[in-house]
């Protein structure tokens, strides 16, 4: 049913998501208050999109399944940038960039001018950031590439995007509940999950280039336990740390960080993080009471908000299930 004022259908909402279907480009666009655009309808069609939106306060995530093809016209504000994807299409446009490869990510910054050409059938995806925020991130894991502002949009190769991916989908997911996550974490944990995210992959690191030499042990063995002992602390007091506080704690870039860790543990700093967190469980499982502790309440308050996923690793590792560590 349509509001009567704006002709917005009415959306369908669960756990402060709203999905709705709309008829027309200009309700599309009026949705989204947070970037001033206008979207034009381009091909035949009743029905011009599926919206899922979840909207943080600080932070919107939004994904728009186009039924007919639209022109999105329009300028980022001050101090919000965004990162975006879509499924791939050879005619999809980004301004003057293309979705080259299913890897493709979209970096736009605050103050930008869009124009954007989304045919019919695909699905774009994206998620707004504080540019603050978001560039001292990339700045801290990779200050080369990233010690001046982008002026315009920019076109990033990401190899991990389905990280990206498989942390969205399943909170814009209504109408099948089954696909919800077992406990809702709170809006902040989700934000700063996707945020790290976004991070990793702006300043992602090719594998090519990870070969430390000899002479780079020593230092990395000081760099690796300074590390370390960060990671220690602050799961010790239940605070779950990012790539970012490392970097920042340690004084090092991302990049750095990535040669360490190859010649401290043969892995990358981001695997390493995930086992110390796997263990911290490991250790609180084994410690507490069944009858007053839950293994989901354990493993979400180490950051773990895809429990499936988290059941998997953790019996790979411990060659058990969480259950039964929590009931031994």
């Amino acid at each position: 049913m349509a509001n009567q004022r704006t002709g917005i259908p009415g959306p369908v909402t669960n756990k402060g998501l709203l999905s709705t279907t709309v008829d027309d480009a200009s309700i599309q666009a009026a949705i989204q208050p947070w970037i001033g655009m206008e979207f034009y309808q381009l091909s035949r069609g009743k029905q011009v999109a599926q919206v899922d939106i979840l909207d943080l306060g600080s932070q919107q995530i939004v994904r728009e399944s186009q039924q007919a093809s639209v022109q999105k016209l329009g300028a980022t504000p001050s101090d919000l940038c965004t990162v975006s994807y879509c499924t791939l299409d050879p005619t999809f446009r980004f301004s003057d960039h293309i979705a080259g490869d299913s890897d493709t990510l979209f970096f736009m910054p605050e103050n930008t001018e869009f124009d954007i050409f989304v045919p019919a059938g695909v699905q774009t995806t994206y998620v707004t950031f504080s540019q603050k925020s978001f560039l001292e991130g990339v700045r801290t894991l990779n200050p080369s590439d990233w010690d001046r502002a982008p002026q315009k949009v920019l076109s990033i190769h990401a190899a991990h995007k389905n990280a990206l991916r498989e942390i969205i989908d399943p909170r814009l997911t209504l109408a099948d509940t089954s696909a919800a996550p077992e406990v809702s974490p709170d809006m902040s944990a989700i934000y700063g999950l996707i945020l790290q995210t976004a991070l990793q992959l702006a300043t992602a690191t090719r594998p090519g280039d990870l070969k430390p030499s000899p002479m780079e042990r020593s230092r990395a063995f000081h760099i690796c336990r300074m590390a370390r002992t960060f990671v220690e602390d602050s799961l010790a007091v239940n605070v779950v740390p990012t790539i970012v506080d490392i970097c920042r704690c340690v004084g090092t870039s991302e990049r750095n960080l990535q040669y360490a860790f190859r010649a401290y543990v043969d892995m990358s700093p981001l695997a390493y993080l995930r086992l110390c967190r796997l263990n911290r469980v490991r250790a609180i499982l084994r410690a507490s009471d069944p009858q007053t502790t839950t293994v989901t309440s354990v493993a979400m308050q180490f950051g773990f908000l895809h429990l499936g996923r988290f059941s998997l690793d953790y019996k790979r590792v411990f060659d058990e299930s969480p259950s039964v560590t929590l009931a031994s």
